[in-house]
């Protein structure tokens, strides 16, 4: 494989380590023309629908101010979020001031590595947090009668099974503990509140990946059961 190809699937294996559609050597057709794209990263971001385009500039020499432009046009042609340009031999000044205060991103793999899975992270536990409080208010807004014939509480003698007050309740706390950066989080502390229809919890959570995916198949399914009301 090509060097500068190489270096497109491992930009495309970076955003897709993060959750993230990405797909190479695309072509895309804009407004006025069509467009050969080295990497597309699709996200579904609490039903948004968010692109990103990005060119890969595997070079020897620092990326130019030129390019920088001619990527805004692309990004702008397209209707795309943002455009990236990578590049791990840096970008003229010229190009880095054409970037500042626009939706086109410069950076190497290894700081976007690092900056957009923070981002990405801090999206994901939001959008997890607005979804938690949106099944309180629909929980509490049912009947106790319907939630235990629905399965959303148990029943006088059943405390052992599922209750979307306690799923509820240890989200709000473990997405409270996540926005303060409280970790590790050693999950027996999590037993107080009695979920017995976890299977296979982790002994202790070290950080927003690890909270993320614990709490997403939860509050998922306490939304279908919701729904299902």
């Amino acid at each position: 494989m090509a060097p500068w190809k190489e270096y497109q699937e491992q930009a495309a294996a970076f955003f897709r380590s993060i959750g993230l559609a990405a797909e190479t050597d695309v072509t895309v057709q804009g407004v006025r023309t069509k467009h050969d794209i080295d990497v597309r990263v699709m996200i579904d971001l609490a039903g948004f629908e968010i692109t990103w385009i990005v060119e890969c500039k595997h070079w020897k020499i620092p990326v130019n101010k030129l390019h920088v432009l001619a990527l805004r046009e692309i990004v702008s042609d397209l209707g795309a979020d943002r455009g990236i340009i990578l590049s791990e031999t840096g970008f003229q000044n010229g190009a880095v001031e054409a970037a500042n205060l626009t939706n086109v991103q410069v950076t190497s793999l290894g700081a976007l590595a690092v900056s957009s899975k923070a981002a990405l992270y801090a999206a994901r536990l939001r959008d997890l947090y607005d979804r938690v409080e949106t099944c309180r208010e629909k929980y509490w807004n049912i009947p106790k009668d319907v939630r235990i014939d629905k399965g959303l509480r148990f029943g006088i003698g059943n405390k052992h099974m599922y209750s979307g007050a306690r799923i509820i309740d240890m989200s709000s706390n473990l997405l409270s503990r996540t926005f303060r950066g409280s970790f590790p989080v050693y999950c027996n502390e999590l037993l107080e509140y009695h979920l017995g229809t976890v299977d296979d919890m982790p002994e202790r959570l070290n950080g927003p990946a690890d909270v993320i995916q614990l709490l997403e198949p939860l509050i998922g399914e306490l939304e279908a059961k919701l729904a299902a009301v």
